[in-house]
């Protein structure tokens, strides 16, 4: 096949993955739906709206054609499994599980299509190419999406020290527990602020603060705040005063900090074992054995 015809194909090919990806970024209308105002406003904030990927698919009918490919090759990731990953990562703007697996779609199509361009002067090429091309496409949204998650908890993991301690002034001072929760939201900034300022939103349209404090451990996987968020439900459920509850979850979480550094402390000679004896050692030895390996070869071989 002439060289041309292949850069032609090549560039109709990108250019048609960037006129796809352009329209699966593309925000979409929101459809009127029937519950109360303060509701929408939260879902369509976090993006937890299911029924936004319906007018997506009546206006582009391919769109639904590869959200449904990528649901096919993988069965076992339900809606419910691929939303509770997205509130891990902090629910992307505009980004749904509809989307998401469009998405996957997307890559398996154009970096297969890529990967047939790059192989096709082979037969054998031409199929390995397609396949790993189409698996890098499929599974890179996966992976994105589980970097962003493990990146964002463990953003709250060091936050929440620091946060809780906040807390527990706030209600030894006089505050309600829903007045300090708001101040820690005000005063703090990252992902451990937003959960609480969800959580305090959910309450206010009429959610209890068990259900609100159950759902932000379930969108998280930090065991502390998970255990934190158990002890407040637990609190409120049997009357004990949340003061002490705090108190005692404040001096938890410092010990476990503690630990966590001396725990990362002590895997620092065996992270830096490695570098040292690669890169450190070889230069040392010439610098130092250099000079006798000289004098040696001078001595004995007359160079």
């Amino acid at each position: 096949m002439p060289n041309s015809v292949i850069v032609v194909a090549g560039a109709g090919a990108i250019g048609l993955a960037i006129a796809m990806l352009v329209l699966v970024l593309a925000p979409v209308r929101a459809e009127q739906r029937g519950p109360s105002a303060a509701v929408e406003a939260i879902e369509r904030h976090y993006g937890q709206r299911r029924g936004t990927e319906t007018g997506a698919t009546r206006q582009a009918p391919w769109l639904g054609w590869l959200r449904n490919l990528a649901a096919r090759l993988s069965p076992s990731l339900t809606s419910g499994r691929l939303q509770h990953r997205l509130d891990l990562a902090g629910n992307p703007a505009r980004w749904t599980p509809d989307r998401f697996l469009a998405a996957k779609g997307l890559g398996l199509v154009v970096l297969g299509m890529l990967g047939a361009l790059y192989g096709l002067h082979s037969p054998t090429l031409l199929v390995l190419f397609t396949a790993i091309g189409g698996a890098i496409g499929f599974f890179l949204p996966d992976v994105l999406l589980y970097n962003a998650g493990v990146k964002r908890q463990q953003r709250i993991q060091l936050a929440l020290p620091d946060a809780l301690d906040m807390l527990t002034v706030c209600v030894e001072a006089g505050l309600g527990f829903d007045a300090a929760l708001a101040q820690v939201a005000r005063n703090t900034s990252g992902p451990l602020a937003a959960e609480f300022a969800r959580a305090l939103q959910e309450m206010q349209i009429g959610k209890s603060r068990a259900d609100a404090l159950r759902g932000a451990a379930q969108r998280s996987s930090v065991p502390e705040f998970r255990a934190l968020a158990s002890a407040l439900v637990q609190a409120g459920e049997l009357g004990v005063a949340v003061a002490a509850v705090l108190r005692e979850q404040s001096k938890d979480m410092r010990l476990k900090r503690r630990q966590h550094a001396e725990e990362r402390a002590q895997q620092v000679p065996v992270k830096i074992l490695f570098p040292m004896v690669f890169c450190l050692f070889p230069g040392m030895f010439v610098v130092i054995i250099g000079p006798g390996a000289i004098r040696i070869a001078t001595e004995f071989f007359h160079y």
